[in-house]
């Protein structure tokens, strides 16, 4: 179960950035990648309060995730 499911009690904003970390449509190779992230921020859904800063925190973990994962999308293509 994707964490925006697993979550649908907190606020709507963070619900919302969690679905940034869906998994169920990347490749095999990209899923590690994005599950490594999603357990940091389910450990940080479990400390913290919905709040202004925890969506923020939340947002740049996912900017973060998203360059990762264009980072080894490019790596495969330069391999080719």
């Amino acid at each position: 179960m994707e964490l925006h499911e697993r979550y649908t009690d907190r606020h709507p904003g963070t619900v919302q950035v969690l679905k940034g970390f869906r998994i169920g449509h990347l490749r095999e190779d990209l899923r590690g990648i994005v599950v490594s992230y999603a357990d940091l921020v389910e450990q940080l859904l479990v400390r913290l309060p919905d709040g202004p800063e925890t969506t923020v925190a939340l947002r740049k973990l996912l900017e973060s995730k998203d360059s990762a994962v264009r980072a080894a999308v490019y790596a495969v293509e330069e391999t080719g």
